[in-house]
């Protein structure tokens, strides 16, 4: 099991503005669709279609999350997407859909979500360990840090969207 070590940021502006204001150099786009299976308070399962915008390549992924705030363990591996089709069809859930916008930035990798079905864009960034993450002090357009606040979690949007 990996540990994912990330802060996440409400961005304030829209992403296009910001990835020509702060000048990021954009290094891919992918349509992510993400359906929860499971879930409790400190762990998640879930199913995502990942579709790369410049080549059309789709992927299937599964994962398992444990753990809250900044620092979680996580084991991701590929579905085919027989699999992922019979998992969603059973489940028969509202998938959260978003944009995934990985670009550069001052030498690190950040990530943009941008949201369909709410009006939400978030920025994520992982770190090598929580000390770092922990040191790390966001430039003011990163926005509000929202890392430790579950209301802009995935897994709550998504609880939402099933009318949960």
């Amino acid at each position: 099991m990996s540990l994912e070590i990330e802060r996440k940021f409400l961005l304030a502006d829209l992403p296009s503005v910001i990835i020509e204001e702060q000048k990021l150099k954009a290094l891919s786009e992918q349509r992510i669709e993400q359906t929860y299976l499971a879930m409790d308070e400190t762990q998640e399962l879930r199913v995502r279609r990942i579709v790369d915008i410049a080549s059309g390549n789709v992927s299937y992924t599964h994962t398992f999350k444990l753990g809250n705030g900044i620092s979680r363990e996580e084991i991701e591996y590929s579905i085919s997407e027989g699999i992922y089709e019979q998992v969603v069809k059973a489940f028969g859930f509202v998938p959260l859909t978003k944009n995934r916008i990985t670009a550069e930035w001052a030498g690190k990798i950040i990530e943009i979500d941008i949201y369909d079905q709410i009006e939400l864009a978030v920025l994520e960034m992982e770190f090598e360990s929580e000390e770092a993450a922990n040191a790390f002090a966001a430039p003011d357009w990163f926005g509000k840090d929202i890392s430790s606040e579950r209301q802009y979690s995935n897994k709550k949007v998504w609880r939402v969207l099933q009318g949960k």
